[in-house]
C-alpha cells in the first residue's frame, strides 16, 4: 500500500498532542466499544486497576492545544509515504472522504469527526485516558484517540505481521464506531457480552465499514490501488485482536459468554463482507447469525 504522492493532505483533521502529560481524577468513563477496550480487559486480566487508565469525564479535548507539527510535516501523499503520523492523517483523510460522499449519495450530510494523537495520558470527554486503553472512540465529544504505540503493541504483544495498512484498519475500525454514532445505533449495542451479543454485533459491524471504506480507499484519491498483501495485513491485525485469541493467550482458555468483540474469525468474516461487498448495506451484523 501506498498513498498518491500528489494527493494534498488536510491535516485540520488531526490533533497532534504528543509528549503532553494530563492528569485527572479517578473513575470509569470510557465510551464507544473500541478495539481499545480489547487492551482495557486485557489490562485488568493480568492485574491491572482498571481506575489507573480511565478517570471521571471531564470537558474533552481542547482543539487549539495541539502541540504537534502535522501541518507543516504533513501536506502531500508522499510526506505520508516517509512518516507514519502522516500516514495516519492520510487514513484519516481518505476514510471521511468516503463517508462524507457515503452519506451524501443517502440524502445525509456526514460531520467529520477529529483524531488526536496523544502519548502517555489526554484529556477526552469520556474522561482522562491513558497509552494503556489502546485506540478508541469517544461519543461525547466525538473524538478518535490513538496512542501510535499501539501498533508496536499490536505486532509484539498481539502477534500481529503489523504493516502499513494494518494500521488502516484500525483508523478505519474507530471511524466505523463515529458512523454508528452519526446513525444512533451505537450507544444501543455497547453493553451485553456473549459471541452473538449486541456489543459484539457493534464491533463486527466496525470491522465490516473498514472494510467497505477499504474496497473504496483508492477511490478517494488518498491511496494508490490496495494489493492483495494489504488485505492480508488488514485481516491479520483483525484475527490478533479477536476475543478466543486474546483469551487463549492470556488466560489459557476461551470463554464465548464474555466476548465484547467477536472472535478471530468473526472479525475476518465481517471484514471481508465489508470489503468484498464495498457497501454499508452489507454490514447488517444486528440481525441474523454472526
Amino acid at each position: 500500500m501506498s498513498f498518491n504522492p500528489n494527493a494534498s493532505l488536510d491535516p485540520s483533521q488531526v490533533e497532534d498532542v504528543r509528549g503532553r502529560s494530563i492528569g485527572g481524577g479517578r473513575g470509569l468513563a470510557i465510551g464507544g466499544g473500541s478495539i481499545g477496550l480489547v487492551l482495557t480487559l486485557l489490562y485488568v486480566l493480568l492485574g491491572g486497576n482498571l481506575n489507573d487508565i480511565t478517570t471521571q469525564p471531564g470537558a474533552g479535548y481542547a482543539p487549539n492545544e495541539s502541540a504537534g507539527n502535522l501541518a507543516q510535516e504533513c501536506k502531500t501523499g508522499a510526506d505520508a509515504n516517509r512518516r507514519e503520523d502522516c500516514r495516519i492523517l492520510g487514513y484519516v483523510n481518505s476514510v471521511q472522504a468516503f463517508w462524507k460522499d457515503e452519506f451524501a449519495q443517502s440524502g445525509s450530510q456526514y460531520q467529520n469527526a477529529q483524531t488526536v494523537l496523544f502519548s502517555g495520558q489526554v484529556d477526552t470527554g469520556c474522561g482522562t485516558a491513558s497509552t494503556e486503553v489502546g485506540p478508541f472512540y469517544c461519543p461525547t465529544d466525538q473524538y478518535v484517540y490513538l496512542d501510535l504505540g499501539f501498533f508496536d503493541e499490536l505486532r509484539t504483544r498481539f502477534g500481529a505481521k503489523g504493516g502499513p495498512f494494518a494500521e488502516a484498519y484500525v483508523v478505519a475500525h474507530e471511524y466505523g464506531h463515529h458512523i454508528q454514532d452519526l446513525q444512533g445505533t451505537l450507544s444501543q449495542g455497547t453493553s451485553q457480552q456473549g459471541a452473538s451479543g449486541q456489543s459484539v454485533r457493534t464491533e463486527l459491524q466496525a470491522d465490516c465499514d473498514a472494510g467497505v471504506w477499504a474496497n473504496h480507499a483508492a477511490q478517494t484519491g488518498f491511496l494508490n490501488p490496495l494489493t492483495g498483501d494489504d488485505i492480508a495485513n488488514a485481516l491479520d491485525a483483525a484475527a490478533a485482536v479477536g476475543d478466543d485469541r486474546i483469551q487463549q493467550e492470556f488466560q489459557g482458555q476461551v470463554n464465548p459468554e464474555s466476548w465484547t468483540h467477536g472472535s478471530s474469525a468473526q472479525r475476518q468474516l465481517w471484514f471481508s463482507a465489508g470489503y468484498q461487498g464495498g457497501a454499508p448495506t452489507d454490514c447488517d451484523t444486528f440481525s441474523g447469525p454472526i
